[in-house]
C-alpha cells in the first residue's frame, strides 16, 4: 500500500503563535503515524515560488495523511496560529511502481 505525504511550504510572520501550533500539532501525527522527512533545512528553489519554510511528513497511508488533516486533534493546532504562518499543503498518495531506469 503507497504511504501518504504532507508536503507543506509555510511563511511565519508570527512565530510565538507558530511555536503554540507547532507545539501541539505532535499528538495528531503520532496518533495517524506521521514522520518527519522534512522539517525547514537549507534548500533551494530553482522553478517557481517558494516559501521560508517546507515540510514533508510521511504517513503509513494516504488515507492516515487525509484522516490526520481532518482529525480534531489536528484542526485544534491548526487553530492556535492564529494567523501566524500562510501554508500551501498538498496531500499526496505515494508511489510503490517500478522506477524508471531500474
Amino acid at each position: 500500500m503507497p504511504k501518504g505525504y504532507w508536503v507543506a511550504r509555510v511563511d511565519v510572520h508570527d512565530t510565538e503563535s507558530y511555536k503554540d501550533y507547532v507545539a501541539s500539532n505532535g499528538a495528531a501525527f503520532a496518533k495517524f503515524g506521521g514522520r518527519f522527512l522534512v522539517r525547514a533545512g537549507r534548500f533551494e528553489n530553482p522553478v517557481g515560488t517558494s516559501r521560508g519554510r517546507n515540510v514533508v511528513i510521511e504517513f503509513p497511508s494516504y488515507e492516515a495523511a487525509l484522516e490526520c488533516w481532518r482529525s480534531p486533534e489536528y484542526q485544534a493546532a491548526k487553530a492556535k496560529q492564529k494567523g501566524g504562518a500562510e501554508m500551501d499543503l498538498v496531500i499526496v498518495e505515494g508511489y510503490d511502481g517500478p522506477q524508471p531506469g531500474a
